[in-house]
């Protein structure tokens, strides 16, 4: 066995061919251990490699003690096995990788701001800082300064040095890994950084191709720096051009205008929003009125192209002007149904509990407080059963008795 695995000796290695020394199961998943690996475990920020056993998925891959472990889609048997890599995701990962550690480099170096933390995520990373949020002016200036750094295609080097050795280097490192013992891996961008990492990383500043600061938040004290590199800013601009085709086709506008009309667009839904709102409450106090007109003590109505807000608004209306009687509302709106039932302050029943029963004729399920309970209905066809059920509630409990007169 090699005394470095193989995506360490080589990270730009696809496949290789190889034995599987160990098999078995750890959390209920299988996992193989090989005589050498081009997958990268996950460690030092950079998520594990993803790839094939033969034909079997490698799902991730993890460090134990001193192995690897493969955690699998299935399980395998010892014997020889040709590994391959997920080459694009790789490749992804070391751009990423890399570009924080120029990105690290130049924004302590030129302007004074440490890094504290690295986070490499699927689509965007990030890098603590320990400095308050820079001005757009500063930001700018620094992704400019990494700029002329990829322009001027840097070598990216790696080496392990003893631990005596590294004593005597000047090593930009958080610490090493708690129980490290042996030689200390480095990695190297020529005249711009020598940083203690076991990640894998690309052979020169120009294969970053290119990095764009996406923005920052307040973290920690400090100050959390958003970006992209490589393929994920060419990914994300074509993502933003296709989405901004759409954007002018449907508002009939240039580039520069779409934020302006989006902003008219908006500002028109709100006050139509707000008519439609001032419309619909009207129209629950008609039909709250009409509702509590009605002779029977217990009404319903059903209302097609209405939501639950629209019930909630009409039960309120009908409480304070039926205080003598009670309602089942139902609404439709689509493939949703939702009721309402509403209870005038005058009639002497358990809110809850008649809300509960009606629920359960509807396959439904709902709550509420006061004199109101309201809930999604799966299904309204025994909804005549619940305005009968209603009825024989109403019937049985009366009026309140300070409300009775003979």
């Amino acid at each position: 066995m090699h005394e470095l695995p193989a995506y360490e000796r080589d990270p730009y290695m696809k496949e290789l061919t190889t034995q599987i020394v160990e098999t078995g199961a750890e959390g209920g998943r299988p996992f193989a251990v090989l005589a050498d690996t081009v997958l990268y475990p996950e460690g030092g920020g950079q998520p594990a490699d993803l790839g094939w056993l033969g034909e079997v998925e490698v799902v991730d891959v993890q460090r134990r003690e001193r192995t690897v472990r493969h955690v699998l889609a299935r399980p395998v048997e010892p014997g020889p096995v040709t590994v391959r890599l997920d080459w694009g995701r790789r490749f992804d990962h070391m751009q990423q990788h890399t570009g924080q550690h120029l990105l690290t480099a130049v924004a302590a170096d030129r302007f004074g701001w440490p890094t504290t933390a690295f986070h490499l995520g699927e689509r965007v990373c990030d890098v603590e800082l320990d400095v308050r949020p820079p001005a757009a002016a500063a930001l700018a200036a620094l992704e400019e300064a990494v700029a002329e750094r990829i322009r001027a295609a840097l070598p990216v080097s790696t080496r392990r040095v003893n631990p005596a050795e590294f004593a005597t280097l000047a090593v930009r490192t958080r610490g090493l890994p708690a129980g490290h013992a042996g030689d200390v891996r480095l990695v190297e961008i020529a005249g711009i950084d020598l940083n203690t990492c076991g990640g894998t990383h690309v052979r020169s500043t120009a294969e970053i191709e290119a990095i764009k600061l996406l923005g920052v938040e307040p973290m920690r004290g400090g100050t959390r720096l958003a970006f992209v590199a490589g393929g994920r800013v060419r990914a994300r601009l074509g993502a933003h051009e296709a989405r901004n085709t759409r954007l002018r086709a449907l508002f009939g506008a240039p580039d520069e205008e779409l934020a302006a009309v989006a902003e008219a667009k908006l500002e028109q839904l709100q006050a139509a929003e707000k008519r439609s709102r001032g419309l619909e409450e009207e129209l629950a106090g008609a039909v709250a009125a009409t509702l509590a007109a009605e002779r029977e003590g217990v009404v319903s109505a059903h209302f097609e192209g209405r939501d639950a807000a629209f019930l909630q608004a009409l039960a309120r209306r009908f409480v304070a002007g039926a205080p003598a009687k009670a309602a089942l509302l139902t609404a439709s709106d689509g493939d949703r149904s939702s009721f309402a039932l509403a209870f005038g302050e005058d009639l002497h029943l358990d809110v809850q509990a008649a809300g509960r029963e009606v629920a359960v004729l509807l396959d439904g399920r709902g709550g509420g407080s006061g004199r109101i309970f309201q809930g999604k209905a799966g299904s309204l066809e025994r909804r005549a059963g619940a305005v009968a059920r209603l009825r024989e509630l109403a019937a049985s409990g009366g009026v309140k008795e300070e409300k009775r007169e003979e």
